[in-house]
């Protein structure tokens, strides 16, 4: 069975919700879920499992799933965590929804944020400047999944700013996939994007200024966790209320793994290189 098929069945009830330890295991395994196709839920999740793992000694499933998903694992049990909760707006809605069954541990990243992107050549400066060179974005914003909260805050802007676009749902590699290749071109682009991603490590780009708040202010990424995590793996539950990535950190990490290193490897590499900072969080 994939690992992707059972994180499903499980979430939806129809396998036990603890699964058996690894043969000669002393610690029970940490079910972590993470956004897969987000870069930075990829890398951190990556980093904190091999920091879990090696250095507190609890093996660690990871477990990729949709936003939505992820949250209801959480707060079901089935996932003991998630290092890729982007609040108080992106995912403030599942926040609201499971908010008495989780834990919110703190962000694990601050200064984070949503909205419209553009490639810095460009001419527009604010959302509200994209009308008048509509044809040369070809009458549309790229965007990623449909379901995601960046998607969802872009209808709303289209409709706040009387936006003559359309909203064109792709994914993750997609979006950047067109990116690159207007970049190449020079040609005008706006995309849904937000930070930290690893695309603002390697191109030059900006925000269109929001002046309505349609993308809210700047967000944060925190770690939330099942309540019962406390009991079941205490030092687990501490370190993650340590973790916490700069900006410098996380977005070199990020585009090492776009440029073709395994997240694995890329995270196992980052961790020798710097323990100091794992001592920091897990000391």
């Amino acid at each position: 069975m994939s690992r992707r098929w059972f994180c499903i069945m499980l979430l939806l009830g129809w396998l036990p919700v603890q699964a058996a330890e690894p043969a000669g295991a002393a610690k029970p395994a940490i079910r972590l879920g993470y956004v897969e196709g987000w870069a930075d839920s990829v890398v951190t999740t990556q980093v904190a499992a091999q920091i879990i793992r090696g250095r507190l000694g609890h093996p660690v499933e990871l477990m990729p799933v949709a936003a939505g998903i992820m949250w209801q694992g959480v707060a079901r049990g089935d996932l003991d965590a998630t290092l890729s909760a982007w609040l108080p707006v992106t995912q403030g809605a599942y926040y609201r929804q499971f908010k008495d069954k989780v834990m919110d541990l703190g962000p694990n990243y601050v200064d984070a944020r949503i909205g419209l992107v553009v490639p810095d050549y460009v001419a527009a400066r604010a959302i509200g400047d994209l009308n008048a060179e509509r044809a040369a974005y070809q009458g549309r914003i790229v965007g990623i999944d449909a379901g995601a909260g960046v998607m969802q805050k872009t209808e709303t802007a289209i409709k706040a700013y009387r936006l003559n676009l359309t909203l064109m749902p792709s994914s993750g590699p997609g979006m950047t996939a067109e990116l690159a290749r207007a970049i190449s071109a020079r040609k005008p682009i706006v995309v849904t994007g937000w930070v930290p991603h690893w695309m603002f490590a390697k191109w030059k780009l900006r925000f269109l200024d929001d002046p309505q708040k349609v993308f809210g202010e700047a967000e944060h990424v925190n770690n939330v966790a099942h309540p019962g995590l406390n009991a079941k793996a205490p030092a687990v539950l501490a370190f993650l209320r340590r973790f916490r990535w700069r900006p410098e950190e996380i977005g070199p990490l990020m585009l090492a793994v776009e440029t073709g290193a395994k997240p694995a490897a890329a995270a196992a590499t980052w961790i020798r290189a710097h323990p100091e900072r794992v001592a920091e969080w897990a000391p």
